[in-house]
C-alpha cells in the first residue's frame, strides 16, 4: 500500500492534472468531507409536527378567507329581503294543490280519478256521482297534504288540467287539520291563484 501511495505521489508531481489516468487515481480517490445538498428531513416528533400544521393551516387559511372578503365586497349580494322580496319560480315550480275551473265557472274535473290511482302516497281520495245533465263531477276531492310527496303525477295524469300544483309555497299551518285539503279549499285556491297557474301551463306547453 505505501508504494502505491509513493508511486501516485510521484505521477501527481511529474504529470498535470489533465493527464491523470482514472484507472489509477480511481482505487485510491478518498473523501474526507460530505456534503448535504439536499433540505433536512423535517422532525417527526409531535410538538414539532403540531407547530408547523397550524403555522401551514392558520395562515394559508387566513390569507385565503381574506381573498375571498374582498373577491365577494364589491359583489351584488345574493341575499334578498323575505319576505317583501321574492326570487324568481320556474313555470314547473311544484307548490300547493289546487282545482280548476272553466271560464264558464264549471270545475273542470270530471271524476276519472286518474290523480287518485296513480298518486304513490295515496294522499287523495274521491268520491263521484252523476248529475241530471249526464256529467260526471266529484263530490268529494281530499288530499292529505301531509301524505303528499309534491311528485306532480297528479297533474301529469289529469286529462282536463283540473287538478295543478299552483306557485304558492307559503301555506304552513299551525295545525295537522290545516293540512286536510277538501274539495272547496281547493277549488279557493284555483280561484285565487288562476292567473298564474294558466300562463305557468301556457309556458309549459311545449313541453308536455
Amino acid at each position: 500500500m505505501a508504494a502505491t501511495v509513493k508511486i501516485f505521489n510521484i505521477v501527481k508531481s511529474n504529470m498535470s492534472p489533465n493527464k491523470l489516468t482514472y484507472g489509477l487515481l480511481a482505487p485510491m480517490q478518498v473523501r474526507s468531507k460530505y456534503y448535504c445538498i439536499s433540505e433536512p428531513d423535517p422532525s417527526m416528533k409531535f410538538k414539532d409536527m403540531s407547530e408547523r400544521a397550524v403555522h401551514i393551516m392558520f395562515w394559508t387559511e387566513l390569507f385565503r378567507g381574506l381573498g375571498i372578503t374582498l373577491a365577494n365586497l364589491f359583489k351584488e349580494p345574493a341575499t334578498i329581503n323575505y319576505p317583501f322580496e321574492k326570487g324568481p319560480l320556474s313555470p314547473r315550480f311544484r307548490g300547493e294543490h289546487a282545482l280548476r275551473r272553466y271560464p264558464s265557472g264549471e270545475e273542470r274535473c270530471i271524476a276519472c280519478k286518474l290523480c287518485e290511482a296513480i298518486c304513490p302516497a295515496q294522499a287523495i281520495t274521491i268520491e263521484a256521482e252523476e248529475r241530471e245533465d249526464g256529467s260526471r263531477r266529484t263530490t268529494r276531492y281530499d288530499i292529505d297534504m301531509t301524505k303528499c310527496i309534491y311528485c306532480g303525477f297528479c297533474q301529469e295524469a289529469c286529462p282536463v288540467d283540473a287538478i295543478v300544483e299552483g306557485p304558492n309555497f307559503e301555506f304552513s299551518t299551525e295545525s295537522r287539520e290545516e293540512l286536510l285539503y277538501n274539495k272547496e279549499k281547493l277549488l279557493n285556491n284555483g280561484d285565487k291563484w288562476e292567473s298564474e297557474i294558466a300562463s305557468n301551463i301556457y309556458a309549459d306547453h311545449l313541453y308536455r
